[in-house]
């Protein structure tokens, strides 16, 4: 498959919303949405159904993701903090993230003619766990995301899309910076509320 001027917009949109995302920027929401649409017709294009499906339930997330950081989660309750995910929210986004491989590796193989549909499962089931862990400023979120980019980059190798590859190796690098960068704001949170009190 030779590179696409969609591919290539693909590109440019997704390295500037993980940018944005590592540095908790509002923005990301709205760049976040362009690249969706551009990654709808590149996947659908190459064969990869789930990973186009998955774009259209991202765009749905964003509107509820740019919410909530715009107002904490409820109405008037301010920008909203970077926190630890809780035993229970663990619980259940493996669960969700489990089943949903499942249900789509079946969904892929019956219905469509994907060649790679426990991958193409897999990365969408992972994909929409760290999204919902971004959406509530969850830092683990970006373990899910290390490891959906780690089956993402040779996936993309292997359908040809060389550039949407070499994209994803670039957001893994992206999530490393942007997981170190919640985990400071997180340790700084108490000495900030010390000094507060103080």
């Amino acid at each position: 498959m030779s590179l696409t001027w969609t591919e290539i917009l693909g590109f440019a949109t997704g390295a500037l919303c993980v940018w944005l995302v590592a540095r908790q920027h509002i923005a990301n929401w709205p760049v976040g949405l362009a690249n969706n649409v551009f990654f709808i017709v590149l996947f659908l294009q190459a064969g990869l159904y789930a990973d186009a499906g998955l774009q259209v339930v991202f765009i749905a997330l964003a509107g509820y993701g740019w919410w909530t950081w715009a107002h904490g989660g409820g109405s008037g309750s301010g920008a909203l903090p970077v926190r630890r995910t809780t035993r229970t929210e663990w619980l259940r986004l493996l669960a969700a993230g489990a089943v949903g491989t499942v249900a789509l590796t079946f969904l892929l193989g019956a219905a469509t003619d994907s060649t790679v549909p426990f991958w193409d499962a897999l990365t969408t089931a992972l994909s929409l766990t760290a999204t919902y862990g971004q959406c509530k400023k969850l830092v683990e979120s970006w373990w899910l995301w290390i490891a959906a980019d780690v089956v993402y980059i040779p996936l993309y190798a292997y359908k040809e899309l060389y550039l949407t590859s070499l994209l994803y190796a670039g957001f893994l690098t992206l999530c490393l910076v942007g997981l170190c960068g919640w985990r400071r704001e997180l340790g700084a949170r108490p000495a900030r509320l010390a000094e507060v009190a103080a």
